[in-house]
């Protein structure tokens, strides 16, 4: 059975270095090979409070940025989640279909429900949403990280809850795409922490967005240790190893080519050199992303791909509502 992948990312500002190594160069390679549905997911940013302003704009930030890195409409089907009208309606039935108990064991939830006591009630319900997402377009893989394999699991459960209480295959049960390298990239400033544009520290990530002066300032800046030794070493040497991936990943080459090249160098070779080759893989991105952005262009591009993506997801809700005995 041919793949069908799914894909859905919140708009929460700009995506950082960490966000393109880690999961949208590997978009631009599944879309070649696979039938891939990118959704932007601006549902699953209403869990927390946000300025609507902001996330209009953060809408428009991440579909130029999904366009710019390489994604092709024409390959590719992106579209914004809340232009899908199935995706709530899915998603209540999947809450009802849902249990208490699993979704308080969502690692989200806990941990935001221990930073404050009022919680709002879709930061609880939102895997359910989720799940709805995933099992709308038939999807067989969705790309996560080590992290979210908890909701890929969750959103199994449900579909196969569902599947067996209604006996038939009202959808198909997805695997967990999980990238072997350069999943998790690290912070400049704390190698055993994921690059996330959240930490207050700007010069812990790098932004796809940051200028080529900022980009080498922030590298620059970025810890090592005090051998100045340059080896892969993740276990005793977790942040100069983070500054060797980074090269290896963006460069398209393996690690026992990139320490035969800086052998015998120092960390000022090597942070000098990884800001050069971030800076040639970013500066083009940048471009197309001030185009993409102030076009016309990406309003269509996300219209036909709402279109596009309602009619499979239309296609799924019908075969549901038939099978709970719902509309007409």
């Amino acid at each position: 059975m041919a793949k069908r992948i799914l894909s859905g990312v919140q708009p929460s500002g700009t995506m950082t270095l960490g966000n393109y190594i880690g999961a949208l160069r590997q978009f631009v390679k599944l879309q070649e090979e696979e039938d891939c549905f990118f959704c932007i997911v601006d549902y699953h940013a209403m869990t927390l409070p946000r300025n609507v302003e902001n996330l209009k704009e953060n809408i428009r930030k991440l579909a130029a940025t999904y366009l710019a890195v390489g994604i092709d409409p024409k390959k590719a089907t992106l579209f914004i989640q809340s232009d899908v009208s199935a995706h709530l309606e899915l998603g209540w039935i999947m809450t009802c279909h849902s249990y208490m108990g699993e979704l308080e064991r969502m690692t989200q939830f806990k941990e935001k429900s221990k930073e404050d006591e009022s919680i709002p009630t879709g930061l609880f319900t939102y895997p359910a949403l989720q799940a709805a997402d995933i099992v709308l377009y038939n999807a067989t893989h969705v790309p996560v990280g080590e992290d979210q394999k908890q909701h890929i699991e969750l959103t199994r459960n449900i579909a196969q809850r569902m599947n067996n209480k209604f006996d038939q295959e009202l959808f198909v049960i997805p695997d967990p795409l999980i990238n072997e390298v350069g999943g998790r990239v690290m912070s400049l400033t704390d190698p055993t922490s994921k690059m996330s544009k959240s930490n207050p520290n700007e010069n812990s990530y790098i932004s796809l967005l940051d200028e080529p002066k900022r980009i080498e300032k922030k590298i620059k800046r970025a810890v090592t240790d005090s051998e100045n030794h340059i080896r892969f070493d993740p276990e005793e040497k977790p942040a100069v190893s983070n500054l060797l991936s980074i090269y290896a990943l963006i460069t398209d080459q393996p690690m026992s080519a990139v320490e035969a090249h800086f052998e015998g160098k120092g960390y000022g070779a090597l942070k000098g050199e990884l800001a050069e080759v971030v800076v040639d893989q970013l500066s083009p991105i940048q471009e197309r992303y001030e185009y993409y952005y102030h076009s016309e262009e990406l309003d269509r591009i996300l219209r036909d791909g709402a279109e596009k993506a309602s009619t499979v997801a239309n296609a799924t809700l019908r075969r549901v509502k038939d099978a709970l005995g719902v509309g007409i």
